[in-house]
């Protein structure tokens, strides 16, 4: 599903680490799908707690503290792009505080349950 005409609408406050302020500025914004993990639930590690290293990525997995996640992943440059046109506070949030996570091929995983398919 690397569509680019397929996206994905956020319809309520997605959960995470990121301030409430901030992920409440994602609701309504209408995201570009990089891929769709349902059947397939993919591990996800919160954006203040995730582990720096893959050798520690792979242990937090491994001890069962990552989360299994059914949702869309976005591209997480793209998508604090189209954060800053509504809130440029919200996405210099992202980009002082989580600039190792907007950076090419990083991505955001947005929980099923807060999201509806949208055509961009």
């Amino acid at each position: 599903m690397n569509n680019p005409d397929w996206a994905v609408r956020i319809v309520a406050v997605p959960p995470g680490e990121a301030p409430l302020w901030v992920r409440q500025k994602w609701v309504g914004l209408d995201l570009p799908v990089r891929r769709y993990v349902a059947h397939r639930k993919s591990h996800a590690f919160g954006v203040l707690s995730r582990p720096h290293s893959w050798p520690a990525q792979w242990a937090t997995i491994f001890r069962g503290q990552a989360a299994l996640v059914a949702g869309y992943v976005v591209a997480a440059a793209p998508a604090v792009g189209i954060l800053a046109k509504v809130s440029p506070e919200a996405a210099a949030w992202w980009r002082e505080n989580m600039p190792h996570l907007i950076a090419p091929q990083r991505y955001l995983v947005f929980h099923e349950e807060v999201c509806r398919t949208a055509d961009i």
